[in-house]
């Protein structure tokens, strides 16, 4: 099979599909073990079982999958990564070697799980709306907003924040006239003081002097009032989105609208955690302009006052960027632990703090837009493509193409250990025996929460060899990693996505090594580690950093006579990886020259969650030749690409 058919089958690429054997070798051949994962790849040839799946005893807790050894008469498995024997279920009974379930045959190497537990709520979408607006952009996000009420599903749950000077938390159940609790712009609200605002929380019914709420559903903690299903509360949502003014607060010629996206943001993610912890759900933010008020501002509200530049974070001359950053990244964590992803829907032509708020959406699995207004059609069309939907034959509109608060855990045998992963997505927190001392991207645990995830968010996920040069491998052993997915799928059901891939172990001076690189998911993999340690490190240290590597790639892998360039050759298996490294070095995602702070966020935001095909026509823009002769074609991005009669 052809890597991309592996990744078709199973969402896996690997940059070796052949492993170095010992620790010193996996070093000497630079790229690290890694791969790219697609938790919820579209696989429509294979339908979810629905039954639970057997699992190895604790602490392993791997899953069955075709690398077990079985014992049809015994009715016994033994687990590949702890080597322990597990007995069978009683309804396995059947079993023979023609007769085997699904998760021990070949072809089901990934398969998915309907579990029979149940989420207790519909999913969430918290809409939380800049009215610091021009009547035409007030207009266009209005129009979609009540657009987005007929794509989502009927039994989903929705609420409405609206902010300017103050911040406003609308009341749905009270459909008499539109009522709405104000919470102050230039304040930082606690998830403790929200609950007691609103009278929300696990603990409201415990508090002394609280009046008898009979009929309050059980997992909505009291916050019915604010947040409703869209076919009890469309009509009342419909006519608060049709009569919504821009802010009233006066702004002066010189001087920003007092726009409280950091206290809104507040209110939102308190709400939610207090009243919906653990249930799947989604906080949509959209943004028309800076934050010039109270916590999370990121300029003044004089606009004689420029916004920050990348000159100014760079040299830490600007007052608001740090506090900022803090106080978002505070926020993202709150969200992501409770399961609730955020979306930011930026229009406007200037910046609007992405570069600050983008740990919101990187923490939490959530989507960015960034577009020069809401009136645009790439803010609609990117809107509305949030809510997509399953394509299903009977044209009977499918469930929403979205998971939510979901957990990856990986498994691997002893050989191998977990580095960490670098994709949307937070730590569990999980230190089990095989995660590593060595740190990449987010490192210490084997397991991590991704608040959202699509059929297209991918992570990069790198272990490293554990093997020392003295213990040897048995001849045919593999190295088995194993994915686990646990999510709340969009119809409520819990669902569990496990997929197994073995790959061969070999000696480091074995010519299958250099056979099985995979120059492309090789290339997606070291951008995104440029990209983590660009957040921290200099970008020249970046750039020396990617250019040793290259160097040391091409010494160990490429053919030459020493002091003779003219004799450098590279394998087919290596040859374009260069070309990949040239183009990302010069890309928007390492130059932060020409590109604004919000723009440079929104980039790398793209590259954490793409695929390596996006990524890879990210890096390296396709060029296509179209002439006289022949169907149009891709050629390199190169100047000799050009000739007269193309």
């Amino acid at each position: 099979m052809s890597f991309e058919d592996i990744e078709d089958h199973d969402g896996v690429r690997c940059s070796w599909n052949v492993l170095p054997n010992t620790r010193i070798e996996a070093t000497r051949s630079v790229v690290p073990v890694s791969t790219l994962y697609t938790p919820l790849k579209e696989r429509p040839e294979f339908p979810p079982v629905m039954y639970e799946p057997v699992m190895c005893k604790a602490p392993c807790r791997a899953v069955l999958n075709p690398h077990c050894q079985i014992d049809v008469r015994g009715k016994l498995w033994i687990c590949p990564f702890c080597l322990q024997r597990n007995q069978f279920p009683p309804h396995y009974k059947d079993i023979s070697t023609n007769n085997l379930p699904p998760e021990l045959l070949n072809r089901f190497s990934t398969i998915e799980y309907g579990l029979s537990r149940q989420s207790p709520v519909a999913p969430v979408f918290m809409f939380v709306v800049d009215i610091c607006l021009e009547d035409d952009e007030l207009k266009a996000l209005k129009d979609s907003l009540i657009l987005a009420l007929s794509l989502l599903p009927p039994n989903a749950l929705v609420g409405l924040i609206t902010f300017g000077t103050m911040v406003q938390l609308h009341e749905l159940g009270y459909q008499d006239c539109p009522k709405s609790y104000v919470f102050r712009g230039s304040k930082d609200y606690n998830a403790k003081q929200v609950q007691e605002m609103l009278g929300i929380g696990s603990g409201i019914r415990n508090q002394p002097g609280a009046a008898p709420q009979q009929n309050l559903p059980q997992q909505t903690f009291g916050a019915d009032r604010f947040v409703q299903s869209v076919e009890q509360c469309e009509f009342t949502l419909t006519s608060i989105f049709e009569q919504l003014q821009r802010d009233p607060w006066p702004v002066a010629n010189d001087r920003r609208p007092l726009r409280s996206t950091g206290a809104a943001m507040s209110v939102a993610v308190g709400m939610m955690e207090s009243a919906f912890p653990n249930a799947g759900g989604r906080i949509m933010l959209f943004c028309g302009g800076p934050a010039t008020q109270g916590p999370g501002m990121v300029v003044g509200p004089e606009l004689k006052e420029a916004i920050r530049s990348h000159h100014d974070i760079e040299k830490e001359t600007d007052r608001y960027y740090r506090k900022a950053v803090k106080f978002y990244e505070a926020l993202a964590r709150r969200s992501a632990a409770s399961g609730h992803a955020i979306d930011i829907f930026s229009g406007c032509l200037d910046q609007v703090g992405l570069a600050e708020m983008k740990y919101l959406v990187n923490w939490t699995g959530g989507s960015m837009v960034l577009t020069d207004s809401f009136v645009t059609a790439i803010f609609k069309q990117s809107f509305q493509r949030v809510f997509e939907k399953e394509e299903r034959e009977d044209d009977v509109p499918g469930y929403l193409l979205m998971g939510f608060n979901a957990t990856l855990e990986v498994q691997t045998t002893k050989e191998l250990k977990v580095c960490g992963m670098i994709g949307p997505g937070i730590s569990a927190n999980k230190k089990t025996a095989i995660v590593s001392d060595t740190e990449i991207g987010i490192g210490n645990t084997s397991a991590w929460k991704l608040a959202a995830v699509s059929p297209s968010t991918t992570v990069g996920i790198y272990f490293e060899v554990a093997n020392q040069q003295s213990q040897a491998l048995q001849p045919g052993s593999k190295g088995l990693i194993q994915f686990v997915t646990t999510y709340q799928h969009s119809s409520g059901q819990y669902r569990m996505r496990v997929t197994t891939v073995a790959r061969s172990w070999a000696e480091g001076s074995s010519p299958e090594i250099p056979v099985s690189f995979d120059q492309e998911a090789a290339a997606v993999l070291m951008a995104r580690i440029s990209v983590f340690k660009a957040e921290i490190d200099e970008t020249a240290d970046v750039l020396r950093w990617l250019d040793r590597m290259l160097i040391r790639l091409c010494q160990k892998f490429g053919d030459y006579r020493r002091d003779d360039p003219a004799s450098f050759r590279l394998g087919p298996g290596f040859s374009i990886y260069p070309q990949f490294m040239y183009h990302l070095r010069r890309s928007q995602f390492l130059q932060v020259f020409n590109s604004s702070p919000d723009e440079t966020a929104f980039y790398r935001h793209c590259l954490y969650r793409e695929d390596t095909s996006n990524s890879l026509t990210m890096i390296q823009p396709s060029l296509m030749s179209y002439g006289f002769e022949g169907a149009p074609a891709p050629v390199q991005l190169d100047s000799m690409s050009m000739k007269n009669d193309v």
